[in-house]
């Protein structure tokens, strides 16, 4: 799957929030892979619109305007029920997503800092050396003048 596929896959959830690390585009292709992940990315981007409320208004008027059973709508709210319980876990579902999103995105953060941290005390070691350089240049340089002023 390419990366253009994927983020059409992901939709705007990600994208919104500006460019995207490329660590988070190769966990979203690895995800987009599996069935299971693209089913439940689809029925929780679903059940989060607002076009699964407006389903839910209609579906509601119908059933309660045109009788389809009688008060306390007992088939009613038994399909309402399975229905959040589903829902709850297509809800954790996605929270389990977001998370492995952060910790991969923290993780490869961390890698960097490492590297970076690395690099500064690299640098801070060539600091130091160019410090004895400039002092050993320094020494030189007045031994030249000193010897040069006895003559």
């Amino acid at each position: 799957m390419t990366s253009s596929a994927v983020l059409k896959f992901i939709g705007h959830e990600l994208t919104r929030r500006g460019p995207l690390s490329p660590v988070l585009i190769k966990h979203e292709e690895e995800r987009a892979t599996s069935v299971q992940s693209r089913i439940s990315d689809a029925i929780t981007g679903f059940a989060g619109s607002m076009t699964f409320v407006y389903v839910h208004m209609a579906w509601f008027a119908f059933w309660i305007l045109l009788p389809v059973e009688k008060y306390p709508y007992g088939l009613l709210t038994m399909i309402v029920s399975l229905e959040a319980i589903f829902l709850s876990t297509f809800v954790m579902i996605s929270q389990n997503r977001a998370d492995a999103r952060r910790q991969v995105f923290a993780d490869d953060q961390y890698k960097m800092i490492q590297e970076e941290k690395a690099q500064n005390l690299e640098l801070i070691e060539q600091g130091k050396r160019l410090e004895q350089l400039t002092q050993s240049v320094l020494a030189l340089t007045q031994e030249v003048h000193a010897t040069l002023g006895k003559r």
